[in-house]
């Protein structure tokens, strides 16, 4: 679950960019999302990369397994 680091909750979070890259036209090879925090304004970005199975964040949003804190 992606969650906003600053309220520690995904509560709030709007995407406000999406893409998917294709490399073969079919087969999913990358994943790009933006998100916003409509509560404190904080931004950040999930990408999936398929080609080394690894997911990465970075800014105010974080990856967790977790249940949020506030729902």
């Amino acid at each position: 679950m992606i969650t906003c680091s600053n309220c520690e909750t995904p509560q709030f979070l709007q995407i406000t960019q999406s893409r998917v890259y294709f490399e073969d036209g079919e087969m999913i090879n990358e994943i790009s999302e933006t998100y916003e925090c409509t509560l404190c304004e904080g931004n950040g970005r999930y990408v999936y990369d398929e080609d080394r199975n690894k997911e990465t964040v970075t800014g105010d949003v974080e990856l967790t397994t977790e249940r949020p804190k506030f729902a």
